[in-house]
């Protein structure tokens, strides 16, 4: 035969709660208890027990209390209609928190990519230049000048104030597009894109087309500042190879200031565009893709 009532103690062991999140609810009037006139003891009635699961059953589901309270206790009108309504409300309210957790997980597995490959080229002493295909990326780009402030570049107050303007969230290595490759080696003041790669689902804002093509790469591993040395070496082996390079010149920081302070850990891959004579050219794209009426640009041509 079931007892009749049940002290905090054992309503808390039998329903594994605590007795502290027992006392919330009968304050909050969610699970009610009786009160002994003489020691004030809590008891609790067998209905009252088997209201804990039914709580534990809607918190599975991402319920708040006062939301329990207010559709368990049935006394808006029509119970059902009631139900319904917070229902819908909380799977709109999931469905947001899915797409959110999967931002998350996306920018974090990204990341972690970005410092493996940082640690290899360190630990490995990668040096080697290269020509690769560069696979095509659609990233979210702005135009502004440069002054020679590569820190402010990449850790960039103005793309930032654009990113959310534009409803995006951004993910991945911060890409430069510096119009001159001469200028960049030269150290000279010129217009610069920012680029990023932008997480799904994706908002206004314009696009570039990056890559798509055969690109010379070469890693540079400490201080940002000091990338001219390795530009250098980089075009003379380009050219002593037969290869043109393109008038434009690419930086994706791997490693940088958005991850460490100290510079000997920053590792960026220089990229350029190259021919050969005798290989189909194409020329490289200046113009800025014009925003179409709904918010999302026109994707620009390769580079």
């Amino acid at each position: 035969m079931r007892k009749q009532q049940y002290s905090i103690g054992e309503m808390s062991q039998l329903c594994n709660v605590s007795k502290k999140a027992l006392r919330f609810y009968d304050k909050i009037g969610l699970i009610s208890s009786l009160r002994h006139d003489y020691n004030n003891y809590r008891l609790y009635t067998h209905d009252e027990l088997l209201m804990v699961p039914v709580l534990k059953y809607y918190k599975q589901m991402g319920f708040k209390l006062d939301e329990m309270k207010e559709f368990i206790a049935g006394a808006n009108g029509n119970v059902y209609s009631s139900m319904q309504s917070a229902f819908e409300k909380k799977i709109h309210e999931l469905q947001n928190a899915k797409i959110e957790l999967q931002r998350c997980e996306e920018s974090v597995r990204d990341w972690h990519a970005l410092l493996r490959e940082a640690e290899q080229v360190i630990v490995e002493g990668v040096r080697e230049i290269s020509v690769k295909y560069v696979e095509q990326a659609n990233l979210l780009y702005q135009e502004q000048p440069f002054e020679g402030d590569i820190k402010s570049a990449i850790i960039n107050i103005h793309f930032m104030d654009y990113v959310e303007k534009t409803g995006n969230a951004i993910t991945g290595p911060v890409y430069i597009r510096f119009s001159s490759l001469e200028d960049r080696m030269e150290g000279r003041p010129q217009n610069i894109r920012i680029m990023q790669n932008v997480l799904m689902p994706c908002g206004g804002g314009g696009r570039v087309s990056f890559g798509g093509c055969m690109m010379a790469s070469c890693y540079h591993v400490g201080e940002i500042e000091t990338i001219p040395e390795t530009y250098d070496r980089f075009i003379s082996w380009v050219r002593r190879h037969g290869y043109t390079p393109g008038t434009a010149c690419y930086e994706r920081y791997v490693t940088d200031y958005w991850t460490t302070s100290n510079s000997d850990y920053h590792v960026t891959e220089l990229l350029v565009k190259v021919s050969r004579d005798g290989m189909e050219k194409h020329p490289e794209a200046h113009g800025a893709g014009a925003e179409s009426r709904h918010g999302r640009g026109r994707s620009q041509d390769l580079l």
